[in-house]
């Protein structure tokens, strides 16, 4: 008897502490009481909030949960539960037993709230795309779009513009992006004419990401300069535009304003977001090669970025030698990376570089030699080297890329003697530069104070900051936990 007296008290308290473990679909009704307190109140930042806790519990949705889910969230027989529920084909019943108990037992709202409806929208299409389920993620996310268009609530602005994100993403993975534009710009007037800032932000950059995979930069850059101008609402939306504005610059010539795009997306962007990060970086290091710098080694070392950005660290190495063989080799090396990344034009564009880093080491190193020797240097393989080094060096001198001149008699390149730097007026240049920086990020920084409207005018109440700092607190824990799926 002691024995079983033992053992009920032991059985006890591990039964307690596995009911308070709250399940997924509580997590769900919990979010979902998040979003109608944001419809009702009309807090844009708790619908927001909302959002990124169902990031969270990402990971965790199978088919039974969002089932359930469905049943609480949308009035059953309503023409969202009809169109939604085909797509989830429920696996063991058993193991839902409970959470569609305590589910039936919750008796639904007058009516639906439109905010509700498309977050079981958002729901189902996550949990279609990492099944891999794709085509019953496109014909889901174009059900969602339909249903937006009926929809101007500004509280679903932040829930529209997940749904634009995958409903892109979508056609992408399955390689239709193209079947979407038309939809995309008509998406993108229609925010505008609703002044849906978030959405036009979200929709300007799936556009250009749509452009950029078909290479139309010209179009893509016509879409950018007519379009509303961009007030950066969103950060993650913003680092996406100054990388898209960063490969366009690039391709049109313009690498100094391409090179500030570039770094300042690949500095604003997370931690976590560690792909993105390393495309920035692979365009920015081409960039500064474009432009004759040659990047520091601490940008290849980068913690999990070593291995990505390898072959580049290779490539500026042979554009720092200046050796033209060495730059040959490297680019047949890691060809299929290059052709992988869409690089590999500006590679064929830094073979120029490389001729003239190498020629202006000869001149460094010789104050007079003869264009046979710098063909042979500089390892020209035409069919009239002597000539095409004639043409080369001329072209340097004339762009002021190095201090020399020919003697077109003898077939000699004369150097001049090396002058010193400070005497000229690139210190002050390179200062300057440095200064614009600075103030740029300062201008940055202090626009990026923003405050509540009317804050001076109402005076808040304790129970108002009480739950002010604990909405301030959990948005602080879920953004350090918050994955890199956004990017």
């Amino acid at each position: 008897m002691t024995q079983d007296v033992e053992m009920k008290d032991h059985q006890t308290p591990s039964h307690s502490v596995s009911s308070a473990v709250p399940s997924t679909l509580q997590h769900l009704k919990e979010i979902s009481s998040i979003i109608e307190s944001g419809s009702y109140t009309k807090e844009i930042r708790r619908i927001a909030r909302a959002v990124r806790l169902t990031m969270g519990l990402r990971r965790k949705l199978t088919a039974n949960v969002l089932s359930a889910f469905l049943d609480f969230a949308l009035v059953p027989g309503s023409d969202a539960h009809a169109r939604l529920s085909p797509y989830l084909t429920k696996e063991n019943e058993h193991d839902m037993e409970v959470d569609t108990a305590t589910s039936a037992a919750q008796t639904p709202g007058k009516y639906l709230l439109p905010e509700l409806e498309i977050y079981c929208y958002l729901l189902v299409l996550l949990f279609l795309i990492d099944q891999k389920k794709y085509d019953e993620a496109k014909a889901c996310s174009s059900a969602s779009i339909v249903r937006l268009k009926n929809l101007n609530r500004r509280t679903i602005d932040v829930l529209a513009s997940r749904l634009y994100f995958y409903y892109s993403y979508s056609y992408e993975l399955t390689g239709d992006l193209a079947q979407i534009r038309g939809n995309l710009l008509a998406l993108h007037r229609i925010a505008t004419l609703r002044h849906d800032e978030l959405g036009q932000e979200t929709l300007l950059n799936l556009l250009l990401r749509n452009y950029l995979h078909y290479n139309l930069y010209d179009q893509a850059e016509k879409l950018r300069s007519k379009a509303p101008r961009f007030e950066a609402h969103s950060n993650q939306q913003f680092c996406r535009y100054l990388l898209y504005l960063g490969k366009i610059r690039t391709i049109q010539l313009e690498y100094t304003d391409a090179k500030e795009s570039l770094l300042q997306a690949a500095r604003k962007a997370p931690v976590a977001a560690r792909g993105f990060r390393i495309q920035c970086n692979k365009w920015a290091i081409l960039v500064r090669l474009l432009l004759g710098e040659i990047p520091e080694r601490t940008i290849f070392m980068q913690k999990g970025m070593e291995k990505a950005l390898r072959p580049y660290f290779e490539l500026t190495n042979a554009v720092r030698i200046g050796d033209l063989e060495m730059f040959r080799a490297v680019a047949e090396k890691f060809a299929g990376t290059f052709n992988a990344d869409r690089t590999h034009n500006l590679i064929v564009r830094l073979r120029h570089n490389v001729i003239r880093t190498g020629l202006r080491n000869i001149s460094i190193s010789y104050s007079r030699i003869s264009l046979a020797d710098v063909a042979k240097k500089l390892g020209l393989d035409s069919a009239n080297p002597v000539a095409d080094a004639e043409s080369i060096v001329a072209k340097a001198i004339r762009d002021d890329a190095i201090d020399a001149t020919l003697d077109h008699a003898n077939g000699w390149m004369v150097s001049k003697e090396t002058g010193d730097i400070y005497s000229t007026n690139e210190p002050q240049i390179a200062f300057n530069s440095r200064i614009a920086f600075c103030l740029n990020m300062h201008n940055e920084a202090i626009r990026a104070l923003r405050f509540p409207p009317n804050t001076h005018k109402e005076k808040e109440s304790a129970e108002k900051r009480r739950e002010r700092q604990q909405q301030e607190q959990e948005l602080a824990k879920h953004i350090a936990e918050e994955d890199d799926d956004d990017f």
